[in-house]
């Protein structure tokens, strides 16, 4: 996904540095202006032959040049690993998955539950079960599976730095049996221990914060030419900002929100006291 949204971000470029409109853009490769503006946001597959065209039209001669961005518009066509869950994954959650998957960085502020990338399978499996009552088991056992493979991005390799900020709320409010609970604050304790994780909670004496607004992740990406990227879970669908008067003020409340709330530490102490409590 990730790799559509970079060639996309170029093609723009391109076009814009030459003074073309998107309606030539689209005229050049029989297709219409809304197919260059989907084209130029990565939200469609390109085809080689209309990146090709668009290439000529903008320009671009250079062969090294060339060869890089149909490279590119080939790997941006290739099925994430996720595409196998598309039995019980909503084409808009996707979406979500390839951007988290090609983060470099994902900060995150939670109310009502433990965020995903932290759940450990027995709650998880409760969080699901109690979202989707009535549902098959076997649907219930998938989506808990592709939780906990979206989780091995936080250990892998090229592992993004997780900054997490839990309302205590999240960590009170029950899901699954006692033990289930005592599970996961101990897993959150320990995971706050990794060194690319960086873990606070909002504690209820702080009163009101930041996060009224509710949940919301912000991601990162490695390429320069990817802005940040806020996203926004509802109920039926989600919402991704990239303007950038919109991600700085989401920008604001995260940082508030990590000055306000107890260090590292302090959290884990926090998190501590709960378990005991449970």
């Amino acid at each position: 996904m990730v790799r559509r949204i970079l060639l996309g971000s170029q093609l723009r470029r391109l076009r814009e540095s030459r003074g073309i409109t998107r309606e030539a853009a689209g005229y050049s490769i029989r297709a219409s202006e809304s197919k260059i503006s989907r084209m130029e946001l990565g939200r469609v597959s390109f085809k080689a032959r209309d990146v090709e065209d668009l290439l000529t039209l903008y320009g671009v001669a250079d062969e090294v040049e060339r060869d890089s961005l149909l490279g590119l518009a080939r790997e941006a066509n290739v099925a994430g690993w996720w595409h196998s869950f598309g039995d019980v994954l909503p084409g808009w959650f996707q979406t979500y998955i390839g951007l988290e998957g090609a983060a470099s960085l994902i900060r995150i502020y939670e109310v009502q539950f433990v965020h995903g990338l932290l759940q450990t399978e027995a709650y998880a499996h409760a969080v699901v079960s109690r979202g989707m009552r009535g549902a098959p088991a076997a649907e219930i056992d998938r989506r808990v599976a592709l939780r906990l493979e979206r989780q091995k991005a936080l250990v892998s390799e090229r592992a993004p730095r997780f900054h997490a900020v839990l309302d205590e709320a999240a960590l009170r409010r029950p899901y699954g049996e006692r033990e289930v609970m005592r599970a996961q604050l101990r897993h959150l304790i320990d995971m706050s221990e990794q060194p690319n994780i960086t873990l606070q909670v909002m504690p209820f004496s702080f009163g009101g914060h930041a996060g009224e607004s509710g949940a919301f992740t912000m991601l990162r990406f490695p390429e320069s030419d990817l802005s940040d990227l806020v996203y926004l879970e509802q109920l039926t669908s989600a919402l991704y900002l990239d303007k950038a008067e919109e991600v700085a003020q989401y920008e604001k409340a995260m940082i508030r929100l990590q000055e306000d709330s107890p260090g590292p530490e302090e959290s884990r102490d926090l998190l501590r006291g709960l378990l005991q409590l449970t």
